[in-house]
């Protein structure tokens, strides 16, 4: 019946997708464009449409896969072949770019160290160190939401230790796999965008400098530096995130998904499809129990992604240490130390005779074989930004409110642009892009305080990214988590939301003049509570009671 229901849901969408392609053929739709330089609603197809089919479908691959087509037909004039060889050329394209190449490969290398480290004996070894402390689902959780708060170098980087190395932890104590990724991807790029040294400073501080009007003579990191504190959807999400870790009341599709894994202990639903595959890796017949087989490759990868960001970003010709982080070439960086990483734990497990080079390396291809999926994914992802940025998506939404603007309702208004189109098009990075040079002197103008505007475009995008499925950050947390990765946006969203509405509040609050030293205790408390009412109310509807572990 599960089967039939699908097929049904299937074809109903490709006989959709198919008359919309044929109303684009006929009516050629790109006329509209050459006529007066911009796509209207139109630029809103691909990314709702995507994100419609992920919903409907639960097939993310798909789904992009088709949007883009959508896109690239409207591109076209409605000549179908010609958005085919498009697609295609946009695919590759994406492939062929020097920065996604290095997250490509970092994702494969990455997760055919983690192999490796699993396969050396390493990761049970790291289990039994902290299992006197984490001895319970809430302490798991606890261990991987700390963990989440001190990897703040990047968000990629954040995601693929905590989701690698905290999987086998929450495992073992049964909480479900969209629990850990919703973790994971809020304590990345929250935890990155607002942290003193990271590879987002460079880029938003850049952004800042870039914004401003000649004459005005403030130093961009000092503006960055005081929008800190504003940044409440960033901050209140990493809050969140330990709030219902200590508390375990979880609310929504998440709290069915934790009661599915205690009652059940299973780890994902019935039909889900995790992106970092569902088969367990292989553990050597001489594997050791030194966890030092898993530090050492760890925390030399970090130390030297350190070392290398601070290298390419000047080095000790720069003006200081973050100033160097901020100008680094940081994918490559972190790529470049992965790799490093990989020979010295190659090294250590010889001289160890764990196994031959061969076994070594079976267990290597083991873990980045479980990568694939997601990489297409990915790239996917990708194509549909690149197919947005053609068709004007961002532009068109910021252009659409831009009149609506006072003080008071500027930096909310701001906020929920910028998560709005974050979540069109899945980059966080290129929202900055677009809509930091416009609200800037918009606040000048009409005298809204200029870190508060600053902080609504930044933390904005970030929620925005939090909620999109066709966000690459949010397929790391998926694949890294070993999630399904609709489950984790379906069941993440709630809360996401409850935070925007948290942040919202804020945001008037500050705009009324409060202290921020106040507001944000103000946030955290209300957040607390309601969190409280509705996992209540929740608890109640499903027959559940808590605490779910007895």
């Amino acid at each position: 019946m599960v089967k039939k229901n699908n097929f049904n849901r299937f074809f109903i969408v490709i006989i959709t997708v198919v008359v919309v392609l044929t109303f684009l053929s006929v009516i050629g739709w790109a006329n509209e464009a050459e006529n007066n330089g911009n796509y209207g609603l139109w630029s809103l197809v691909p990314p709702i449409l995507a994100i419609i089919l992920c919903i409907i479908l639960k097939e993310a691959l798909v789904s992009l896969l088709i949007a883009v087509v959508v896109g690239t037909t409207i591109l076209n004039n409605g000549n179908l072949w010609t958005a085919l060889e498009k697609t295609a050329n946009i695919l590759v394209e994406q492939v062929a770019d020097s920065w996604n190449a290095s997250i490509i490969l970092f994702f494969f290398l990455v997760g055919g160290l983690m192999g490796m480290i699993f396969f050396s004996g390493g990761g049970q070894a790291f289990l039994e160190s902290i299992s006197k402390k984490a001895n319970n689902s809430k302490m798991a959780q606890i261990f991987a939401w700390l963990g989440g708060i001190v990897i703040f170098i990047d968000d990629y980087a954040n995601s693929a230790f905590i989701g690698s190395l905290f999987r086998p932890l929450s495992d073992k104590y049964n909480v479900s796999r969209e629990k850990l990724a919703y973790i994971v991807d809020s304590t990345a790029a929250p935890v990155s965008s607002i942290f003193l040294i990271s590879t987002w400073i460079g880029y938003q501080v850049g952004l800042i400098g870039e914004s401003l009007p000649e004459g005005y003579n403030v130093s961009p990191y000092f503006l960055w530096f005081k929008s800190i504190p504003y940044n409440f959807y960033s901050i209140l999400a990493i809050i969140m995130v330990g709030i219902i870790a200590c508390t375990g009341r979880d609310f929504g599709p998440m709290l069915k998904a934790e009661h599915r894994a205690r009652t059940t202990k299973e780890l994902w639903a019935k039909e889900a499809r995790p992106l970092a595959g569902t088969s367990d890796l292989k553990v050597a017949n001489n594997a050791s129990s030194n966890s030092m087989n898993l530090w050492v490759p760890i925390i030399l990868l970090i130390v030297l992604s350190f070392y290398f960001m601070w290298a390419s970003g000047g080095g000790s010709s720069a003006e200081s240490f973050s100033q160097a982080i901020s100008d680094a070439d940081s994918m490559f960086s972190i790529f470049l130390a992965t790799l490093i990483a990989f020979f010295v734990a190659i090294i250590m497990y010889l001289m160890q005779k764990i196994a031959t080079v061969a076994e070594i390396m079976d267990s290597f291809l083991n873990g980045a074989r479980m990568m694939v999926y997601a990489t297409l994914i990915l790239v996917s992802a990708w194509a549909i930004k690149a197919v947005c940025d053609e068709l004007g998506t961002a532009p068109y939404i910021v252009n659409s409110l831009e009149g609506i603007l006072s003080p008071l309702i500027l930096p909310i208004l701001t906020f929920l642009v910028s998560a709005f189109i974050a979540l069109c098009t899945g980059t966080s990075w290129g929202t900055m892009g677009i809509v930091v040079p416009i609200v800037i002197p918009l606040g000048i103008s009409v005298g809204t305080p200029l870190p508060i505007v600053i902080s609504s475009v930044l933390t904005g995008a970030v929620m925005g990214d939090h909620c999109s499925p066709i966000s690459d950050t949010t397929v790391m947390s998926s694949t890294f988590a070993g999630s399904d990765h609709i489950d984790h946006v379906r069941t993440q969203f709630p809360y996401a939301l409850t935070v925007t509405l948290i942040a919202v509040i804020c945001y008037l609050l500050a705009g009324l003049g409060i202290p921020v030293i106040v507001v944000l205790p103000v946030g955290a408390v209300l957040l607390y509570l309601l969190i409280y009412v509705f996992s209540s109310i929740s608890a109640k509807q499903m027959g559940i009671t808590f605490p779910l572990e007895k």
